[in-house]
């Protein structure tokens, strides 16, 4: 697909509506991060919506906190954040600001700084896995907390998005969350079909009943 030529206004008003209808344009988007190692360029090929204060899998369902508080800022600026202990995940906030939705960079294919993600990813077996999965796409991408609501559309960021939304695009419940924002009723993740870079499902572990004391 054809990347548009427009400016960075154009791509964040094509970000300003919910992460379920902005999800297809992020759907071969282009992301680059430049920093004093090089310049690694990842085509996005799958995202996960989150819509805030309405889904119980998201960050903001319990409302704003220090954490993430830049998922309730403007379209087009990141909310990175730190999971298990040892990983960077990276999404892209959609919506008018105090919204709090967003899509999670799932997937991509790396386009260009190969080498550079390759170093980042210690070398893995096949290039297909060097950004296939959240966190290895943040560490191909080099991102970490100290990007947290940085805009992507400015330096040392560029992200393009294509022409036309995706029209080929599949649907499918979130990787990895519990409970009923993981079921299949929140078909809530997108990708682009026949990508070998898309991660594979894994459905949530249900949490034990809590016992209560009678």
């Amino acid at each position: 697909m054809t990347e548009q030529s427009g400016t960075p206004q154009d791509g964040r008003d094509r970000l300003g509506g919910s992460a379920l209808d902005v999800a297809p344009w992020l759907l071969g988007a282009h992301l680059t991060h430049s920093d004093e190692d090089g310049e690694v360029t990842v085509r996005v090929t799958e995202v996960e919506a989150y819509l805030g204060p309405d889904d119980p899998g998201s960050h903001a369902f319990r409302g704003r906190t220090a954490r993430n508080a830049s998922m309730f800022g403007p379209a087009g600026h990141l909310y990175v954040y730190f999971t298990y202990g040892m990983h960077y995940c990276a999404n892209i906030v959609c919506g008018r600001e105090g919204w709090a939705t967003g899509l999670l960079l799932r997937a991509g294919e790396i386009v260009e700084g190969a080498d550079l993600a390759r170093q980042r990813r210690s070398h893995p077996a096949s290039d297909l896995d060097l950004a296939r999965g959240p966190a290895r796409l943040a560490q191909a991408l080099g991102l970490d907390r100290r990007f947290d609501g940085a805009d992507a559309f400015a330096d040392p960021f560029r992200l393009v998005l294509p022409e036309e939304p995706a029209t080929a695009v599949e649907q499918g419940p979130r990787v990895g969350v519990s409970g009923v924002a993981g079921t299949a009723d929140y078909p809530w993740r997108f990708w682009l079909p026949g990508e070998p870079t898309v991660s594979r499902y894994r459905p949530g572990k249900q949490r034990p009943a809590r016992k209560v004391d009678s």
